[in-house]
């Protein structure tokens, strides 16, 4: 059988990374092997998402998103952002539509090599994120530590499309995360699986995340997981409802807009490089 080569893009999105395939006109289904292989930093390309741009019939294109351990998901902030922007480059247009498996997606420019995703409404009930029983999503029965003097306690469920709790902590240093996040992403509470956010809120604007991706581990910057923060925190009366959120590889602008219910998202696209991969 011959070896096909299929040209890749390697981008970030304040560092969270991603080879992005342009799969418009030759469909692209690696295997969960091969993406483990292609993700792996040490011997593959490196990333934290591989994403296929498809054809859709609704909308400018369809993303589809792996991560890292060959698991599919539904959307990833960030991602949007950088296929937005390849989308409006070679459309010569200021803004497009991106359907994704968590529904549509309008990204429209909003400066040099930077783009707003519009990334809808947070889902909020405990049905939506989804949760397994019932519960207050503003803080949910779930602690990490001694029963008596818990690390970490009742966290913010917010679904951005994809299952996020936030944790309200001053606690973000590597080893907490990657132990805290990486036991709570399995809680038998989350049937689908959470991403783990650690959020320090600085003041009424300004927020420090660290996140535990769900399939990823810890990432520089998950898009998906600012936003969730940012409603978790208002919601909570921390913040207002626009806040800068500032993730390990840059800035994130969220607005939770007030007369729309909508999330959206500003922040920086990075082209790395280009290249093929090989299968």
């Amino acid at each position: 059988m011959a070896c096909m080569t299929r040209p890749f893009i390697k981008m970030n999105g304040a560092g969270n990374d991603f080879i992005v395939i342009d799969a418009l006109e030759t469909p692209f289904r690696p295997t969960e092997d091969q993406i483990r292989a292609l993700a792996d930093r040490a011997t593959g390309e490196g990333f934290d998402q591989l994403i296929a741009i498809e054809p859709s019939e609704t909308a400018d294109a369809f993303m589809r998103v792996w991560n890292a351990d060959g698991s599919m998901v539904e959307t990833c902030g960030n991602a949007l952002r950088c296929v937005g922007w390849l989308l409006m480059e070679a459309k010569g247009s200021n803004r497009v539509v991106i359907d994704t498996a968590a529904g549509p997606t309008t990204a429209a420019r909003a400066g040099d090599h930077q783009v707003t995703v519009d990334m809808g409404k947070p889902r909020l009930d405990w049905t939506q994120v989804p949760l397994s029983e019932a519960m207050d999503t503003r803080g949910i029965e779930l602690q990490v530590g001694p029963i008596d003097a818990p690390l970490l306690h009742t966290p913010g469920a917010v679904s951005m499309g994809n299952p996020h709790v936030v944790f309200f902590t001053d606690r973000q240093d590597d080893g907490f995360v990657t132990g805290s996040g990486s036991l709570v992403e399995h809680h038998p509470l989350f049937p689908e699986g959470v991403n783990v956010g650690f959020a320090h809120v600085l003041d009424r604007d300004h927020i420090r995340l660290r996140v535990w991706e769900r399939g990823a581990g810890l990432t520089k910057a998950c898009g998906t997981g600012a936003c969730a923060a940012q409603v978790a925190a208002a919601r909570r009366g921390l913040t207002d409802r626009k806040a800068t959120v500032v993730v390990d590889g840059g800035e994130l602008v969220i607005d939770w807009d007030p007369a729309t219910d909508h999330v959206l998202m500003t922040g920086p696209v990075e082209i790395e490089r280009t290249g093929a991969l090989s299968f």
